[in-house]
């Protein structure tokens, strides 16, 4: 069995690593501070803006160079944001693009910092052992939709990037209710020098928070890859089914990966 093409670099000197994490956490605690005090005073057009600052700088510490695809297929107006799921990090990758709100796992609000900032962020939770409150959530996913985008990963976990996972029809009927148009998003990280797929950001199984960040500062010549994928159009005899939805969507990231 021929073993998969991945990336592999010489690890970040020790000192470096060690500068990197007070970036990181002098970063983020300047962010704990803009959304408790600053936050509340915003309109939304400021608070998109310092969202996607924020992002945008937390990619640098990490060296991670962002290159987008199909930019000009997203609509001005809200639109459902379907991806592949490989790190806690997708979702700032996706907010130094262009900033959206999230659905995500209940646990993510308990994460210390980064679960306050994902809450203050307007992030949409979701309990995925209890079908009574998913049922609840689509429906606040339709009513945000009406005036916003989302973005949800219908994997219901994340992967190391090889694979897509067959995705959770669920959360697509906020879209079918609210008759919201659905992009795929091909999520994939790989070398900056061979263009090869590295598995330093993949946040799967056991491992902490701390654990994964500590991977991805060793990998100090990283590069993510978004491409939006044209949207789901059913035909003059297809209804526009959740289910077809998601198949659609899961089809064209596998494709894209």
């Amino acid at each position: 069995m021929m073993k998969p093409n991945l990336a592999t670099e010489k690890p970040t000197p020790k000192v470096l690593r060690i500068c990197l994490w007070a970036q990181i956490w002098f970063h983020i605690l300047c962010g704990v501070c803009t959304l408790s005090f600053l936050f509340p005073f915003f309109d939304r057009q400021k608070k998109t803006q310092k969202i996607q600052a924020w992002s945008v700088r937390l990619l640098q510490i990490f060296h991670l160079e962002l290159q987008v695809k199909g930019a000009d297929l997203l609509p001005s107006t809200p639109y459902l944001l379907a991806s592949n799921h490989i790190s806690w990090i997708d979702i700032h990758v996706i907010n130094a693009f262009r900033p959206i709100r999230f659905v995500a796992k209940s646990e993510v609000a308990s994460w210390p910092i980064f679960g306050k900032m994902a809450t203050q962020l307007g992030t949409v939770f979701i309990r995925r052992d209890n079908s009574r409150h998913a049922r609840a959530v689509v429906h606040e996913i339709a009513r945000v939709l009406k005036t916003q985008s989302i973005c949800i990963f219908p994997e219901g976990t994340s992967t190391i990037g090889e694979l897509v996972l067959p995705f959770r029809p669920n959360l697509f009927e906020a879209a079918v209710v609210s008759q919201t148009p659905v992009y795929p998003l091909a999520i994939a990280y790989v070398s900056q020098k061979t263009g090869l797929r590295s598995d330093a950001p993949a946040f799967i199984g056991d491992m902490g928070l701390l654990e994964s960040i500590s991977n991805i500062l060793k990998n100090r010549y990283l590069a993510v890859n978004l491409q939006i994928l044209p949207p789901y159009v059913p035909g003059p005899d297809m209804l526009f089914d959740r289910k077809q939805l998601a198949f659609y969507c899961q089809d064209s990231i596998a494709k894209a990966i």
